[in-house]
């Protein structure tokens, strides 16, 4: 492995569990197991090396995606939710401290937001292409739909470990979560339910 992608992973290490304040450069260049002056040549400041981390989080992992032409809603949407769950699971200590972080650092921001407007415009046009194909309502507010399913998974994985027992098991949420959405959406949870033209069904 090359020294800058060593130092990146040794920087998220040390950033998820102290924050920028606390991630000193001595810190990660024990993690990183090189010496500071390295650190210095290589990113040149503390905060362009923390930049880095955050858009190296943000680039290293292709978007999640929805299918143009829905056949089971359902199980897509739950391969859709459950993925994304796991993702923002895997960031979690890294968002804490970038929230807390967001107005003293414009980075720290990019980073919170960018992933959440990707996922956003992905369910949105999902939604929309439910619609065209009238599998979901019409008159069904789009946006407000988005932000409710994108807000129901963060706060599932940020509360989680807070007060677990107020969310539904792990192994289920996934799909009582998609379930729920098409039922606000007025879409049905199966294929056989579907329009005709749309219907996995046989003789569909």
């Amino acid at each position: 492995m090359v020294p800058r992608e060593r130092i990146l992973e040794a920087a998220a290490r040390v950033y998820a569990k102290h924050g920028f304040r606390g991630a000193t450069t001595r810190l990660i260049a024990t993690e990183a197991e090189v010496n500071e002056v390295t650190l210095f040549r290589t990113f040149g400041s503390k905060g362009a090396l923390l930049e880095a981390v955050l858009m190296h989080s943000v680039a290293g992992t292709e978007p999640l995606s929805l299918p143009l032409d829905p056949a089971d809603p359902l199980a897509e949407l739950t391969d859709f939710i459950r993925g994304n769950m796991e993702r923002v699971a895997a960031m979690r200590p890294m968002l804490i401290h970038t929230m807390g972080e967001m107005e003293d650092r414009p980075e720290a921001q990019e980073f919170a937001c960018r992933g959440r407007r990707n996922i956003h415009d992905t369910i949105s046009a999902y939604i929309r292409r439910l619609q065209e194909l009238g599998i979901a309502d019409r008159d069904a507010d789009v946006m407000a739909a988005a932000v409710m399913l994108m807000g129901t998974v963060i706060s599932d994985v940020m509360g989680r470990p807070m007060v677990p027992d107020v969310y539904p098991p792990l192994d289920k949420v996934a799909a009582q979560y998609a379930r729920l959405f098409l039922r606000a959406l007025g879409a049905p949870a199966t294929p056989a339910a579907l329009p005709l033209s749309h219907s996995t069904a046989p003789n569909s």
